[in-house]
């Protein structure tokens, strides 16, 4: 009789060979082409378990540890099994991109899984079989783009907060003692967030005068404020200036918050406070590029991110109002975008730059066959701002209302449970600039405001009025236009060093 035993090879691979006498059951051919297939399919595990191994190889190079390296394997034989009848040498940037715009719609899978999948691919096709179409993929926009935004980013933090539970909502990431404090003087708490927002304060001012106040309060043993006055209050921002040595406008900001508890919150007036130490306030010029290393900085940029930095210092936007434009804001007939609420809640104007304006279309043709493919799965719903939502359910699945540089990833946002396609997080941005001015050799404390900082500056150096300036940077005073006009004046009064005579 004729004994088959079934061996594992690498896998999923199966060998027949046999352990028992051949001639009575089989022809000699029929063993040789069994030894023969037996050869080479050993051969072909030998090399799908040595492309493995140095598939994870590199995976630690990129400093991935033991047991994570697996799950890279894992997701790449994810990819592989997607496309069963296909060679990876056959495969091209649509699969890969299809494949991770597929799996971005998965809101069981977490963002640094989602960004785990995409490293493999990267590594699969740029690395191991090398494809030439592989370079052209934007690996960072797809990793850094799926992060998800943090229950309290200012885009969401009030989404599906009743003021009831506000210290609830954002106690997570706080520290032990900000938390304690909010525990012990809920009420306080929720008085404090109903005025502000009563008052239409910006999130970021409610989030800041609201940890201030527990910083007071904390400081002197969770005491009630009502028992409380300016006497404390002094005491708290002599403090502050003299022990913690907070910058002036630290210290304002302290002073403000506690000036609106007392005033708009408990109506109980302050009234003069004294000469109290103030923190000493110094006087900061900002970082701006030349032209010549904004150059070089955006020449090492691409992708959305440099896409991102190009529309930045081509309008003057800030960072949070570049991530959060929306679709129906960018105006390619009239060459201009339309800046929403931006700070103190003020829409703007600002130019489009014509050199940016294809590669913006472009995107937007890229960004709006992922909102349909959101739609084919039932998804597609956007964030939308104040009472909008309520008011037009239906606007949330429009490509217009759709953010113009969105996640990679579709989310569920832990307040209001919908599951939602978010615009990407800004960190992604502020990172990838900080790597570029590196690699492009600029010594200057370059982030993203820096772009803007420039824009001001090189627009004022093209002749244009102050007016002019201050109305496309949204700025409420002309003095705080005036601080870019210090490029413009010559040092002593254009008197020439001596070195140089």
């Amino acid at each position: 009789m004729c004994l088959l035993r079934l061996f594992s090879y690498g896998r999923g691979m199966l060998v027949v060979v046999s352990t028992g006498p051949l001639h009575d059951e089989l022809s000699h051919d029929t063993f040789q082409l069994l030894m023969e297939q037996d050869k080479r399919m050993t051969i072909e595990a030998e090399l799908v378990e040595r492309f493995w191994d140095r598939f994870i190889d590199i995976v630690h190079k990129y400093g991935v540890k033991k047991p994570f390296d697996r799950w890279y394997v894992v997701r790449a034989e994810e990819y592989i099994k997607a496309y069963p009848d296909k060679r990876l040498q056959d495969h091209n940037r649509s699969d890969v991109e299809s494949w991770l715009a597929a799996l971005g719609r998965n809101n069981t899978l977490k963002s640094w899984q989602f960004r785990q999948a995409a490293h493999a691919m990267q590594i699969l096709f740029c690395e191991m079989v090398k494809s030439t179409w592989a370079s052209d993929i934007d690996w960072d926009h797809w990793k850094d783009a799926a992060k998800d935004l943090e229950p309290d980013h200012v885009t969401i933090g009030r989404e599906g907060s009743h003021i009831t539970n506000h210290a609830a909502t954002n106690s997570s990431a706080e520290p032990g003692s900000l938390r304690e404090t909010r525990e012990k003087h809920p009420e306080l708490m929720k008085q404090l967030a109903s005025s502000l927002r009563i008052g239409q304060y910006a999130y970021r001012t409610e989030k800041s005068y609201t940890d201030w106040i527990c910083r007071f309060l904390a400081h002197f043993a969770n005491k009630d404020p009502h028992q409380m006055g300016s006497s404390e209050v002094f005491t708290f921002l002599e403090y502050l200036a003299l022990q913690r040595k907070v910058a002036s406008s630290t210290q304002n900001q302290a002073l403000n918050a506690l000036v609106y508890l007392y005033d708009k919150v408990l109506e109980q007036p302050l009234g003069d406070l004294g000469s109290f130490a103030r923190a000493k306030r110094s006087r900061r010029l900002p970082v701006v590029l030349s032209r010549e290393e904004i150059q070089r900085l955006l020449a090492v940029m691409d992708g959305v991110f440099g896409l991102m930095a190009q529309l930045m210092y081509g309008t003057g936007m800030r960072l949070m109002e570049a991530v959060r434009l929306r679709v129906q804001d960018v105006d390619f007939d009239y060459g201009q975008v339309i800046v929403r609420d931006g700070k103190g809640q003020k829409d703007r104007v600002v130019p489009l730059p014509e050199k940016i304006a294809e590669s913006l279309k472009n995107h937007l043709e890229q960004t709006r066959k992922i909102h349909d493919g959101d739609l084919a799965q039932g998804l597609g719903r956007v964030y939308l701002p104040e009472a909008l939502g309520k008011k037009y359910p239906a606007a949330a699945q429009e490509w217009r209302w759709q953010y113009v540089f969105p996640s990679s990833r579709v989310s569920i946002d832990i307040r209001s449970g919908e599951k939602r396609r978010h615009h990407l997080h800004e960190n992604g941005l502020q990172k990838k600039i900080k790597i570029c001015a590196a690699k492009a050799g600029i010594v200057k404390r370059v982030n993203c405001h820096a772009l803007r900082h420039s824009f001001a500056t090189h627009v004022l150096e093209a002749g244009y009025d102050i007016r002019t300036v201050q109305e496309l940077l949204g700025h409420a005073d002309v003095s705080t236009t005036m601080i870019y006009t210090h490029v413009l004046n010559k040092p002593g009064l254009g008197v020439r060093s001596p070195l140089d005579y």
